[in-house]
């Protein structure tokens, strides 16, 4: 089974296991797992940023960062199909008590200055204040777009004309970063705060980074205990993350083969795909993209319905340019 549903399937390799079974650990509630601290601190340098906080999962850090970037009844602007507004359960309602202003960021996702400008809502006896700018690099629902650093700048200095700090989703930076050739800490030189995850791309069996200045790190500790992500001898788990921090440049290898398999895909009779910035590959079908993906897996090849006539398929380091030859063909014959 060529497995294309998300690169969040991969599996840890051997240097990972290894990490994890001679990790040093302690108690990470307390701030005594040196594993834990040693992979903060490269999460933070890695991101250009002054502290970075270890949590199990990217929708937990998104969440705990807007529940310490606001207080309740705030307003959260982002844009209308990302997924810190879609596809974390309601979290900004449920766990900060947030009203979400959601604009059209257009093809690519990105809100620009002008929408800013015009959405935002001033504080007032009758109406709540828009406190954050969520914004998502690369962007999943778009199919996995490279914003640039310019497009994020905008944004950012936008929000701050109006002192309302920028938080990054940023589940797939990393993949950002290697597309545009551009590093990481300039992508994010403008904003507040940022998550991104170990987990996707970057290989780790679990976790994702949450990073700010050392204030916001330090009130977002206590906001991951409220939310049930403190835990105890996490080196275990820290150790593989380390490893994957090792594992950004590979993920051009990720991009070479979506783009081979958006070209074989586009050229089946009755399927339509863009060439991606990165690692997700956005298909439309002409049937229902439901009865589409259960005919590829007939074949062997697993994928998401992404909408009504969308299926995404995303590469990993678990596929390889083979893999990718195969599922191409594979879906020929599905298509039969």
């Amino acid at each position: 089974m060529i497995d294309l549903r998300s690169d969040t399937v991969t599996r840890p390799d051997d240097a990972m296991g290894e990490a994890a079974r001679t990790a040093e650990v302690g108690d990470d509630v307390y701030g005594e797992d040196p594993t834990v601290n040693e992979l903060e601190r490269r999460a933070a340098e890695a991101v250009g940023m002054d502290a970075a906080l270890y949590v199990p999962t990217g929708t937990m850090g998104n969440q705990i960062a807007a529940r310490t970037h606001t207080d309740r009844g705030d307003e959260l602007l982002c844009e209308r199909t990302s997924h810190i507004y879609n596809w974390e359960v309601g979290g900004l309602a449920q766990l900060s008590g947030l009203q979400v202003r959601s604009v059209d960021g257009g093809a690519r996702g990105v809100i620009d200055p002008e929408t800013i400008h015009g959405e935002l809502v001033e504080r007032s006896d009758h109406r709540p204040g828009t406190e954050l700018l969520a914004l998502e690099n690369t962007h999943n629902q778009k199919g996995g777009v490279a914003i640039t650093a310019e497009e994020i700048d905008a944004a950012a200095a936008a929000a701050a004309d109006h002192d309302i700090p920028t938080h990054v989703d940023g589940a797939r930076l990393f993949n950002a970063s290697v597309a545009l050739d551009t590093p990481a800490p300039r992508l994010l030189e403008n904003v507040d705060s940022v998550m991104f995850c170990l987990s996707k791309g970057l290989g780790a069996p679990v976790g994702s980074m949450l990073a700010g200045e050392e204030g916001f790190i330090a009130r977002a500790r206590r906001n991951r205990k409220l939310f049930g992500g403190g835990m105890r001898q996490a080196g275990v788990i820290a150790a593989p993350g380390i490893e994957a921090l090792g594992n950004v440049e590979r993920l051009a290898e990720d991009h070479e083969n979506a783009r081979a398999l958006a070209a074989g895909l586009d050229a089946i009779d009755g399927l339509s795909s863009q060439s991606p910035d990165t690692n997700i590959v956005l298909v439309e079908t002409r049937g229902p993209a439901e009865r589409f993906v259960e005919r590829i897996a007939g074949e062997g090849v697993r994928a998401s319905a992404f909408g009504e006539h969308t299926v995404r398929l995303c590469t990993h380091w678990d596929i390889d340019d083979e893999d990718v030859e195969g599922a191409i063909e594979s879906v020929e014959r599905a298509m039969d």
